[in-house]
């Protein structure tokens, strides 16, 4: 099955989506291979029009790093600061 054409539907995506998953494993220099890539970038193409992520706030990324590196007090955004996350909102 190749599948080369624009994705307009969610069952176009998702029938994109199995056949991406079903080409994973292909060789570069091979036909299978091109139709990944063509396949990856129509479905980015479909998601960023229908699943559209923004970027967050500067405030809202810092508590997320803080947040991932489990050490929010130690960033010490001003300084002596025992709360930093106080100053971020």
């Amino acid at each position: 099955m190749n599948m080369q054409k624009i994705i307009k539907t969610e069952e176009d995506y998702n029938l994109a989506l199995n056949r991406i998953e079903k080409l994973m494993d292909a060789s570069p220099e091979t036909s299978e291979f091109d139709e990944l890539e063509l396949l990856s970038t129509l479905v980015e193409i479909y998601e960023d029009k229908h699943y559209p992520i923004s970027m967050p706030s500067p405030s809202i990324a810092i508590k997320f790093r803080m947040e991932q590196q489990k050490r929010g007090r130690q960033f010490n955004i001003i300084k002596g600061a025992e709360h930093p996350e106080e100053f971020i909102q």
